[in-house]
């Protein structure tokens, strides 16, 4: 039986002569399976008749953006996922749902490989291998660009040989990764940290310093998913797309920060994630008003336990499914909307409102007729000291 190559692929130069290569390399027959996560670009099905075209026997296109906002972007919202407290997960939650297509790409075909465009440097690689461990571990993987040393220039100089069906002389500055979440930029000048970014970098945000007038949101939530804009009911993937236009064309969610990468090294990179950090801003606040204080603070260490397990690959690991019904209950009040202001590069919260909330304004206004009983503040604070005094004393002592 010929084995059967599963490759991600992206419609692009790599994976485009990847298909070829393998061929070549190895002797399979090569599937090309290409999910579209909100990433934008060329038409999909424009990408699929390329793969056939460059010699591919399947050519798979799955239209992955509602599945991608409600089972992973919704999700790491709930978490209030920032890894590094600033980098909301963009690549890294794609990873998962394309692995997921892949695998079943492989049993549907008879899949014996998959292959993916990830270098020895990168973070991918291990989110691709990890997640295909827990679902597909049969399968073997193949990674040109790792496990060939394969190189742009040696891709466009194949691609011409073969002649296959794909642009070779653009060069883009940048190496760019974009989904329905966020954008990804890094590489070229990039790569000296001291070069600011350029305007050129950007695509989902506006100029943040650039005059316009300022756009006002309700954010509507049940149970931590978001599930209106303005009053209108829309789906967790339409709410995303609107804020990533309004929160983008405020520009909003502009990131640049020298980040740690999973195989040790430090990376620069840029984001714009417009649509995630309004989201995310919003949700938090949300939080604070509904989630008790004690449950909030230990959430916090959960989500970021959370966070940094996504970045790492381990999206289909036990601790963090365990994690997820953790996150699941404590969504349980978190119901409820949240007004903001959209406007200089900020996404500001102006107004909150739950049916849910935890705030009592008889409890905590300081005008006469409020229902706190400051009487009983005195022996509190006494009892809550009391072990510091203890200590205190015992020090002087000594």
């Amino acid at each position: 039986m010929t084995d059967r190559v599963v490759l991600a692929y992206s419609g692009g130069l790599d994976t485009s002569v990847a298909i070829p290569f393998l061929a070549e390399k190895t002797g399979a027959e090569v599937i090309a399976v290409a999910v579209d996560v909100g990433q934008g670009g060329e038409d999909m099905e424009v990408i699929r008749k390329r793969a056939v075209d460059c010699g591919a026997v399947e050519s798979v296109v799955v239209d992955a953006r509602e599945e991608f906002a409600a089972d992973f972007c919704v999700p790491a919202l709930q978490a209030n996922a920032l890894y590094m407290d600033r980098y909301p997960l963009v690549s890294a939650l794609s990873r998962p749902l394309i692995v997921k297509h892949l695998a079943a790409a492989a049993k549907e075909f008879g899949g014996t490989h998959v292959s993916h465009g990830c270098t020895g440097k990168g973070n991918d690689q291990v989110r691709f291998e990890a997640g295909l461990a827990a679902l597909f571990p049969e399968l073997k993987v193949v990674a040109p660009a790792r496990d060939y040393a394969w190189t742009r220039d040696k891709a466009i100089a194949y691609a011409e040989e073969k002649n296959l069906p794909i642009e070779t002389s653009k060069k883009n500055p940048y190496s760019i990764d974009a989904n329905l979440w966020g954008r990804a930029v890094e590489t070229g000048f990039l790569e000296d940290i001291w070069n600011g970014p350029i305007e050129d970098v950007y695509a989902y945000t506006a100029d943040p310093a650039e005059p316009r007038e300022a756009d006002e949101v309700i954010i509507s939530f049940v149970r931590g998913v978001p599930a209106a804009l303005d009053g209108r009911a829309l789906t967790p993937f339409q709410i995303i797309s609107e804020l990533n236009r309004r929160a983008g064309a405020q520009g909003v969610g502009r990131l640049d920060m020298v980040e740690d990468r999973l195989v040790g090294i430090k990376s620069r990179e840029v984001y714009e994630a417009p649509g995630a950090i309004a989201l995310i801003t919003a949700h938090m606040e949300l939080e604070n008003v509904t989630v008790e204080r004690d449950l909030a603070r230990f959430k916090r260490s959960v989500d970021q336990r959370w966070g940094e397990l996504v970045y790492d690959g381990l999206w289909f690991s036990p601790l963090k499914r365990a994690l997820d019904v953790f996150i699941a209950e404590a969504q349980e009040h978190v119901t409820g909307e949240i007004r903001m202001t959209l406007h200089g590069g900020r996404a500001t919260v102006t107004g909150r409102r739950s049916e849910t909330s935890l705030y009592d304004f008889n409890l905590a206004t300081y005008d006469t007729g409020d229902t706190f009983d400051q009487s009983l503040a005195k022996g509190f604070v006494e009892l809550w000291s009391l072990p510091s005094k203890i200590a205190a004393a015992r020090d002087r002592r000594l």
